[in-house]
Order: C-alpha cells, then sequence, then structure tokens
C-alpha cells in the first residue's frame, strides 16, 4: 500500500471523492486497485473517498492506507428500531472515518432540509466521525440573487450555535454549485472563490475567527484535472468534493497530485 511521502504539520487540502450510487463487486475491486497503483499523495493533501454502504468493507480492506473512507450519509438517530438506517455509531465501529451529508441529490430527492442535516452532522460528531457538509445552490437560485439566502443564511445558518470549537475542528464545507454537479459545466475560479470567501466570512461572524481561518471549504462543482490546479490556487479553496473523476486515476494523478504545497 502507498504511503504519505513526508509529513506534514499545516492546513492539508482535503480531496474528497463521491462514487455515488456506483459499482459492481468487480467494478469497484477494479477501482481500488486503480487508486493503489495511482502514485503518491502530496503529504500537504488529505484524501477520502465517500463509498456506497454495501462496498465499505471490502474497500476498507483493500484500498490504500493513505485514503481514508467515508460515508455517503448516515442517519439522524442512534442504533434502535429505525428499519433500514445506518447510524453513524455503526459506522465508526466499522473503521469509517468520514461521512458527507447534506450532499445537494439528498437535499432534492429525499427532500432533507438544513435542520435534518444539522442533526445528521451533530450524530455523526458524537459517534467520532469527521463530517463534510455540503451547502451550494441551484441555477434557478443563482440567477435570483439567492446564493446567500441559500448558501448562508439557510444551509450554514442550520449549524449555527450547534458546534464546539473541538467540533469544527473535524467538519469541513463542500460548496456544489447545483448547476455544476453533473452537467459538465463548473464555476470559473473567481465565481467558486467569491463563495467560498462568503462562506469563511459567515465562519468568522458567526462562529469565531480561528475556526473560519482552520476549515476547510471544498468546491463540489464537477472538478476535474482540467480543472483543477485552477481552482485549487483560489485562497479559499481547500479542496474539492469530486464525483466522476474520483473514479479514475486521475483523481489522483490530476487532482491530488497537482495541489500546490502551503506556503
Amino acid at each position: 500500500m502507498a504511503s504519505l511521502v513526508a509529513a506534514f504539520d499545516g492546513k492539508k487540502y482535503l480531496i474528497g471523492g463521491n462514487w455515488k450510487c456506483n459499482g459492481t463487486k468487480a467494478s469497484t475491486a477494479a477501482l481500488v486497485k486503480t487508486l493503489n497503483e495511482a502514485g503518491p499523495i502530496p503529504a500537504w493533501v488529505e484524501v477520502v473517498v465517500g463509498v456506497p454502504s454495501v462496498h465499505i468493507g471490502s474497500v476498507l480492506a483493500t484500498l490504500r492506507q493513505d485514503i481514508a473512507v467515508a460515508a455517503q450519509d448516515c442517519s439522524a438517530t442512534g442504533d434502535g428500531a429505525y428499519t433500514g438506517e445506518l447510524s453513524a455509531g455503526m459506522l465508526a465501529d466499522f473503521g469509517v472515518k468520514w461521512v458527507i451529508v447534506g450532499h445537494s441529490e439528498r437535499r432534492t430527492n429525499q427532500k432533507e432540509s438544513s435542520a435534518l442535516v444539522a442533526t445528521k452532522t451533530k450524530a455523526a460528531l458524537d459517534a467520532g466521525l469527521s463530517v463534510m457538509v455540503c451547502v451550494g445552490e441551484t441555477l434557478e437560485e443563482r440567477e435570483a440573487g439567492k446564493i446567500d439566502a441559500v448558501v448562508l443564511d439557510d444551509h450554514m445558518g442550520a449549524l449555527k450555535g450547534k458546534f464546539s470549537d473541538a467540533e469544527w475542528a473535524k467538519i469541513a464545507i463542500a460548496y456544489e454549485p447545483v448547476w455544476a454537479i453533473g452537467t459538465g459545466k463548473t464555476a470559473t475560479p473567481d465565481q467558486a472563490q467569491e463563495v467560498h470567501a462568503s462562506i469563511r466570512k459567515w465562519l468568522a461572524a458567526n462562529v469565531n475567527e480561528a475556526v473560519a481561518k482552520a476549515t476547510r471549504i471544498q468546491y463540489g462543482g464537477s472538478m476535474k484535472g482540467a480543472n483543477a490546479e485552477g481552482l485549487l490556487k483560489q485562497p479559499d479553496i481547500d479542496g474539492g468534493l469530486i464525483g466522476g473523476a474520483s473514479l479514475k486515476a486521475e483523481f489522483i494523478t490530476g487532482i491530488a497530485a497537482v495541489a500546490a504545497k502551503p506556503e
């Protein structure tokens, strides 16, 4: 198994992959092999892959040790009479380190509210997991001038006053402009930076300056090898949450590997 090339004590980029609802046993094993052979990951980059729940066990057993495994969701409840749910405690017990919550596809398809996303975040933190919390606007909301109302007031607002500084240290915010997910469209680096900067200002005003500085804000709208370097150069973009490109060697060679060492 590959390992990090050297120690790095600073703020690392967070490159997350979201495999979504993809993968047979055979194709998942092939993807793990591809990632295992994709070359070194810079010491200043942390890599996590969000795996469909049925494949978590096999991926944990076979994936290189310098890539962590995330679940793509967790329940808002603990263990008990909750048929079909997957609790954060179960995930942690299984060896999962991260969970993705509030992805736009769940906010849209499962009608998950920002309040529910905040509850799931707390459940995950209580179980010892780190959390990627997704926020972002649709094209209609962007064109109507509602970016701040959606991203800051609603999605981020639901997190206000819920977590200690120690808990915020285990939270990353993934900004995913919904109009750029799976469409081939990507926010320009300047468009993405503008919203990332607004999120960081929100954290400074509603949590504190230290948390705002330390929190990693990922870009989640069709990042791929062709645009990763330009996006990751922006001062408030601290990584990515990648969909389609995370199913290829490009996830390591074209995205994680191009993140410049922080100064």
